[in-house]
């Protein structure tokens, strides 16, 4: 069964949103300001609704200018290195001078791609062991239990 998205009309806006702002550069390169009115609209669209982009989204879009980020385009991006193992990309925006660093790790996964993160795989708390309804007696047992007046009554 496939997981029902809350606003799937939402979902569909920001990705058409996207893919405008992604379409309008690809054409033309000198319509930053319509592709960052694009994004701009998204990301507003998205915290207005309270809903969570995907990070490769969010990977391209600049947090001070929402401009989009295509390397050679509308950012620079360098290889730096901490020290001998570490090696990071440095995304920097060409139009606000924002910088972006992501790790180079072939072994570095996203939470989100993790398998615990996958709604579908989670499982579900248990509600404790279940209570079974019992019949109650309206009439109590004798046999077991003299009652108060039975054991009156016999002395």
């Amino acid at each position: 069964m496939a997981l029902q998205l809350k606003d799937k009309d939402a979902y569909q806006r920001l990705n058409y949103l996207y893919q405008a702002a992604h379409c309008v550069l690809s054409q033309s390169p000198e319509n930053v300001e319509l592709a960052r009115f694009y994004c701009f609209t998204q990301r507003t669209i998205a915290r207005r609704l309270v809903l969570r982009q995907d990070p490769s989204v969010k990977r391209t879009l600049c947090k001070k200018c929402c401009s989009l980020l295509i390397p050679g385009v509308t950012a620079s991006t360098r290889q730096r290195r901490k020290n001998s193992r570490t090696r990071f990309t440095v995304v920097r925006c060409l139009s606000c001078g924002q910088s972006k660093t992501f790790l180079n790790d072939p072994d570095h996964c996203l939470w989100v791609d993790q398998p615990e993160a996958q709604l579908e795989q989670q499982k579900q708390p248990d509600p404790g062991p279940s209570i079974q309804k019992q019949p109650k007696n309206t009439k109590p047992d004798v046999s077991s239990k003299p009652s108060a007046a039975q054991s009156t009554a016999s002395t």
